[in-house]
């Protein structure tokens, strides 16, 4: 490739991401667990970079990649970084000092008083600093953000959010903790506390991740170094019309943009700065008036303003004579101007001119537009203009003017009425759009601070049924943006708004994002207020379903929930729901059949066999997509549990085949389609099929609402890639499952554990006993007690009894399988858990037969019917009767097994026994990493 070529090619930052980690010569697999992306992405990002630089091989993608990647860090950008609209001037000392504090610390706080040039500074020294931080500088205006929502106003900017059982925090940490970043937090002052937790919790899981803050007052965080910012410098200048400091030098350059023939004498442009505290916004606004009042007017107009505020006890001076300055200005309005500004200070993200007329009242929008126009000449309002066109905003000091101005008036109930009527109108047309697949999200991500702020701060009585839609609203675009946390509350909020009838539907959605969450004992509770609201309403259908509903999950995903609800009070709600059940009414009916099949049994997760084909009869009755999956998953669940995993599989095929009907922003489906592609994954891998699991399981990994809880979706692919001889990949993903759950708080998730005994199996097959025993450590704090206690007896049969078998621990092996009732029982009749128990029947058959256990023709002979269906077990009873019987033929069916899911460790393993190709395994066997069986 030209040198040409290699500089002009363009790629994207994950591009770089992967460029940079090739250049350091990681696999795909080690690329992969880095980026928390799925091996067939990293193969994709490796494809599009070899096409793009025209070059034969890795190789020379790694001999590109220092060049190229230096090149993408130097051009870099900063999202977020606020419209330059006027030349920096000054500050090099200032800009020099905090580029020098970011070199020794990790947190720099910018102190100064507000309209010091806080923001411009901050913005200058993260554009001169961008080449510092290869993984990206952000920065985010914290003056329109209320307290609580800090990490969606930085997660919107990065394109970060939440999903199910992963809040946005952990999800914003993992993508800040990925390499050597920076991020802005500017205006911090009136969320001091907040952002002061927010920062140390993210420098804390966030090793090379740099933060520099600006504020009035210091965060008080351990390791801060703060840069106080003082006023800028005045000092006399020699000739008329010149500059002879940084305050002086602004004001001319302001003044002239205005009137280019401006000129004063050195004496009065230091009487003005020194009159304006060398701060940069006063000197701005006082600029901008020069062109109508010239250097002598400027005095007089500032000369009474001053003296007024001279002998303030203010404990902030400064912050005194800007207040003159801002209410000089606001003294020069007309009447009509005056009335604009103040009722525009109810916007805090900014608004467009449609927002304006609605909230301001003021008449017609062409008059609006030229009041909007005014202002803004007048350097109180801010322009921009984005892919959402024109809008306007106001800078936070003057704003604050602006709400003291309109709170000494009697307009304020009206207008905060008037904004949020907006609001709601707003958040109605936003979901319109989502409704009908248009697009929605910047809009909504430049107006969601407003949006939130109507919805907290309406006051009037008159308010009460539009703060309701507001509040649902935004529950159900919040949902669609993945701020589930955000979401949920907004239902609540919603249904404190609500007459019992709506607040019942309320309830039911917070119960349904709660379970998009992962967090089965919310829902719980939830569904149980929406039935005593239901109640209030009088509405037996709906009290039903939200009893039944709850039964039916607190059985189903028991294992989303702290502490396992007791059987006879789950039974006790689905008598309730009958005997409220309204004759007729099919939807109350499916809930009901859905929640008797999965509770008439006490074993929880396993629902009765004779009552499941009625639950799908009843849910196809009603047409509805969610209760058909969630009824599949019944009768999935039933043959299953009887051992006919073949048929379980093919059901399963109708329930991926709902996926596209299941409407991905409403909340209703979230707990669906995780659960989807979990069982997917599940009953592909009990069936032994590896390929078709590990193909599920990465999709998973690439769907937005399945890959929002990043433990469940890397949990998915460790146990096939495990059976697959796959090792380096599959620790790689449980590094992930164990780091991603550890950040999201531990929550219950006793369905990792046989992801995390596959790491154990991993680990002992390669030998690496320390991490074997880590692994069974970890395990125990997953699960919350051992094996027996979950369930998942087979999977420590089937671990202990493969890694001893392959270390040639005979004995060992032995007692591993000893509890299993081989013989006494079916196979798939054994304390259950997915996937484990065919697996466990068909290794204790092979070690019955190597330890010449007098029994093992009759273990043969049981495992058999596991081997009907489950691939792997077949191929593994194959191997276990070529050494019964030295059948070099049942060898060859075996190893024909193993190539056919692609189980290379196996397949190695099995080489070792035949004729002439024991060689050709022990081969195999350096790759993966393993030692021969001893």
């Amino acid at each position: 490739m030209s040198e040409r070529s290699a500089d002009t090619a363009v790629v994207s930052e994950r591009e770089a991401e992967v460029l940079e980690a090739i250049g350091a010569h990681l696999s795909n697999a080690q690329i992969a667990g880095r980026m928390h992306i799925s091996i067939r992405t990293v193969e994709s990002h490796v494809s599009s970079l070899l096409r793009k630089f025209g070059v034969p091989d890795r190789r020379a993608l790694a001999d590109l990649a220092p060049a190229v990647t230096a090149r993408q860090a130097g051009a870099g950008m900063v999202v977020g970084l606020p419209a330059a609209r006027t030349s920096f001037i000054g500050r090099s000392a200032e800009q020099a000092g905090v580029l020098a504090a970011l070199d020794g610390s990790r947190l720099v706080t910018l102190l100064g008083p507000g309209g010091v040039g806080k923001t411009r500074l901050a913005a200058r020294v993260a554009e001169a600093a961008v080449s510092r931080y290869p993984l990206g500088t952000v920065f985010t205006d914290l003056v329109p953000v209320r307290e609580g929502f800090v990490s969606e106003a930085v997660a919107a900017l990065l394109g970060v959010t939440e999903g199910p059982g992963r809040s946005l925090d952990a999800a914003l940490h993992e993508y800040l903790a990925r390499g050597r970043s920076l991020l802005v937090l500017d205006n911090c002052e009136h969320l001091l506390e907040v952002a002061a937790a927010f920062i140390e919790k993210l420098l804390a899981d966030c090793t090379d991740l740099t933060v520099l803050a600006t504020s009035r007052e210091r965060l008080a965080i351990p390791g801060e170094r703060t840069v106080p910012l003082p006023p800028l410098s005045i000092v006399a200048g020699e000739s008329e019309g010149t500059a002879g400091s940084e305050a002086e030098e602004l004001f001319l350059d302001r003044a002239r943009a205005c009137d280019p023939e401006f000129s004063a004498s050195p004496a009065v442009l230091t009487e003005l700065c020194t009159r304006l505290d060398g701060m940069p916004l006063a000197i701005e606004l006082a600029a901008a008036r020069s062109a109508s009042l010239g250097p002598d007017g400027l005095l007089a107009g500032l000369e009474d303003h001053l003296r007024l505020l001279a002998g303030s006890r203010s404990a902030n001076e400064r912050h005194s004579s800007l207040r003159a300055v801002i209410g000089w200005s606001h003294d020069l309005l007309d009447d009509d101007e005056r009335a604009m500004f103040r009722r525009l200070g109810v916007f805090a993200a900014g608004f467009d001119l449609n927002a304006a007329h609605a909230a301001s009242s003021i008449g017609s929008r062409a008059l609006v537009a030229d009041l909007i126009g005014r202002l803004t000449d007048k350097s109180l309002l801010s322009y921009s203009r984005g892919p959402e066109g024109s809008r306007w905003q106001m800078l936070g000091t003057i704003r604050l003017y602006a709400l003291e101005r309109l709170a000494a008036s009697e307009e304020e109930p009206a207008v905060r009425q008037a904004h949020l009527d907006w609001a709601a109108a707003m958040a109605d047309d936003l979901e319109r759009r989502l409704d009908k697949g248009q697009q929605w999200r910047i809009a909504f991500d430049l107006v969601a601070d407003d949006l939130r702020a109507a919805l907290i701060t309406a006051t009037s009585p008159d308010g009460h049924e539009v703060s309701h839609r507001l509040a649902r609203t935004l529950g159900h675009l919040a949902y669609a943006r993945r701020f589930l946390l955000e979401s949920r509350g907004h239902y609540e909020v919603a249904a404190a708004h609500a007459p019992p009838a709506q607040a019942a539907w309320d309830l039911r959605a917070a119960a349904d994002v709660a379970m998009a969450e992962g967090e089965g004992g919310v829902a719980f509770d939830l569904l149980g207020k929406s039935a005593e609201r239901a109640a209030e309403a009088r509405d037996n259908a709906a009290q039903a379903c939200a009893l039944a509903y709850a039964a039916t999950i607190a059985d189903r995903f028991a294992g989303n929930f702290p502490q396992e609800q007791p059987h006879d009070r789950l039974r006790e709600l689905v008598a309730e729901a009958g005997r409220l059940a309204p004759d007729g009414d099919p939807v109350t009916a499916a809930y009901l059949a859905s929640a008797n099949a999965w509770t008439t049994q006490p074993e929880k997760s396993v629902p009765d066999p004779a009552l499941v084909d009625d639950a799908l009869a009843a849910a196809r009755r009603t047409g509805d997509p969610v209760l058909i999956t969630a009824a599949l998953d019944a009768v999935v669940e039933a043959l299953d549990a009887r051992g006919r995993v073949r048929e379980a599989q093919q059901v399963n095929q109708e329930r991926a085949e709902l996926l596209d009907r299941l409407s991905r922003h409403d909340p209703r489906t979230g707990a669906e389609i995780v659960d989807t592609f979990h069982m997917l994954t599940e009953i592909a891998v009990t069936a032994g099929d590896l390929t078709g699991a590990l193909g599920t399981a990465r999709l998973a990994q690439d769907d937005d609402i399945a890959a929002g809880q990043p433990h469940m979706a890397a949990s998915k692919s460790i146990l096939p890639l495990v059976l697959q001889g796959r090792f380096d990949e599959a620790l790689t993903q449980a590094a992930i499952m164990w780091d991603s759950w550890v950040r999201a708080g531990r929550p219950p998730a006793r369905w990792m554990g046989p992801a995390a005994y596959a790491a154990v199996l991993a680990h002992g097959l390669q030998g690496d006993d320390k991490e074997h025993d880590d692994w069974l450590v970890r395990l125990r704090e997953i699960t919350g007690s051992g094996p027996q206690g979950t369930n998942l007896a087979p999977f420590a049969a089937f671990s202990e009894a493969r890694i001893a078998l392959h270390q040639g621990r005979i004995d060992a092996a032995v007692a591993a399988v000893a509890g299993l009732p081989l013989g006494r029982e079916p196979w798939y009749g054994a304390p259950r858990w997915y996937s484990a128990r065919p697996y466990a029947w068909a290794i204790a058959a092979e070690v019955a037969i190597v330890a010449g256990l007098s029994e093992a023709a009759d273990w043969l002979a049981a495992a058999a019917p596991a081997g009907e269906e489950n691939y792997w077990a077949a191929a593994c009873l194959a191997r276990a009767a070529g050494r019964l019987d030295g059948d070099q033929g049942a060898l060859a069916r075996s190893l024909a097994g193993w190539e056919g899911i692609d189980a290379r460790f196996e397949r190695a393993c099995t080489l070792l026994l035949m004729d002439g190709r024991a060689d050709e395994g022990r081969a195999e066997l350096a790759v993966l990493g393993c030692q021969p069986p001893a």
